[in-house]
C-alpha cells in the first residue's frame, strides 16, 4: 500500500509542478528516449546479474506489495515453538526431540504453529541447529560462531536482489545522459538546414532523456531497492531470534530466560510485551 502511495506522490509532484508553470505533458513523452534508457538498463542488468538473483529480485519486488512476512503474532508463535522444544529438552533430555527434528512435518509440536512449519528456510534452520545440539556435542561458543557464519551467509544472499536493483538505479542517470547525447547528435546534424523551432524541439527531446534517467532512478528504482533491503532485514530477524534462544539455552539458561533474550532482539513494532509473552508461554507450557 505504501509503495503505491509513494509512487503516486512522486508522479503527482512532478506532473503538478510541471503543469503549474504551463508545461505541456506531451513534451515529456518521447518513446525513443524511454526505449534507450530502459532498454540499456534492462540489458545491463541481465549482463551483470545471475539468474538466481534476478528471480529473487522479481519475487522481492512483488512481496513489497504485500505486508511483512512475519507480524507480531507470528513472532509470538515462533517464540512459543522454540520454548516448547527447549522445555522438552530440559525435562526429558536432548534425545527427546530427535523425532521432532527429523520429521518436523509430522511433529505434534511443529503442527501447532503452521505458519512457521510452512516456512522451509526457518524450519531447516531450526532443525539444523537443534540437530547440532542433539548430536554435535558443541559448546555455546562453537555453536554461536557457527550460527553467526550461517546468518552472515543468509543475510548476504537475502540482500543481493536489493543490491542488484540499486546498481540499476545508479546506472539510470548515466543512461539518461546517453539518450540525451544521442538527441544532441541528431540536433547538431540538422543545424543550418532546419528552422529554429525544430531545433528547439530536438534539444528539448534530448533533455527529456536526462530528466527520465534521473526521475526513474531516484523516484522509483532507488526507493524500491531501499524498500527491498529493509524487508530483507525484517525477514532475517526471525533467524536471529532462533539463534539467540538456542545459544542461551545451550549456555544453561532456563527456557523462559532464553526466550526473553530472543524477545529483546525484535524490533519494537513487532515485539510482544513481557507480560503478554509470559502469558502465552504459560499457556503453551500448560
Amino acid at each position: 500500500m505504501y509503495l503505491i502511495i509513494g509512487a503516486i506522490v512522486v508522479i503527482a509532484s512532478v506532473v503538478g509542478g510541471f503543469t503549474m508553470v504551463g508545461g505541456n505533458l506531451l513534451a515529456l513523452w518521447h518513446v525513443n528516449e524511454i526505449i534507450v534508457i530502459c532498454g540499456c538498463a534492462a540489458g545491463a542488468y541481465v549482463i551483470a546479474t545471475p539468474p538466481k538473483v534476478m528471480k529473487s529480485a522479481l519475487h522481492g519486488m512483488k512481496s513489497l506489495l504485500k505486508g511483512p512476512k512475519y507480524r507480531r503474532a507470528d513472532y509470538v508463535d515462533l517464540l512459543k515453538l522454540i520454548y516448547e522444544l527447549l522445555l522438552k529438552i530440559r525435562r526429558e533430555g536432548t534425545m527427546s526431540i530427535e523425532g521432532h527434528i527429523e520429521n518436523p512435518k509430522d511433529s505434534a509440536i511443529f503442527q501447532k504453529y503452521p505458519k512457521v512449519a510452512a516456512d522451509d528456510h526457518i524450519l531447516a534452520f531450526i532443525t539444523d541447529c537443534l540437530r547440532l545440539m542433539v548430536g554435535g556435542n558443541m559448546n555455546p561458543h562453537e555453536l554461536e560462531s557457527l550460527l553467526e557464519y550461517e546468518l552472515e551467509t543468509h543475510h548476504q544472499e537475502a540482500l543481493e536482489p536489493a543490491h542488484s536493483i540499486q546498481k540499476v538505479a545508479d546506472a539510470l542517470p548515466g543512461f539518461g545522459i546517453v539518450a540525451a547525447v544521442l538527441g544532441i547528435i541528431i540536433t547538431m546534424s540538422i543545424v543550418g538546414t532546419a528552422p529554429p523551432a525544430e531545433i528547439g524541439e530536438k534539444v528539448a527531446s534530448a533533455l527529456v532523456g536526462t530528466f527520465l534517467g534521473i526521475f526513474i532512478a531516484y523516484g522509483f528504482v532507488g526507493p524500491i531497492a531501499s524498500a527491498m533491503e529493509n524487508r530483507a532485514h525484517e525477514d532475517g530477524k526471525a533467524f536471529e531470534v532462533i539463534k539467540m534462544a538456542l545459544v542461551a539455552s545451550l549456555r544453561g539458561y532456563a527456557p523462559p530466560v532464553a526466550i526473553e533474550f530472543a524477545r529483546k532482539l525484535l524490533f519494537s513494532d513487532v515485539r510482544p510485551s513481557f507480560q503478554d509473552l509470559e502469558a502465552d508461554l504459560k499457556a503453551a507450557k500448560g
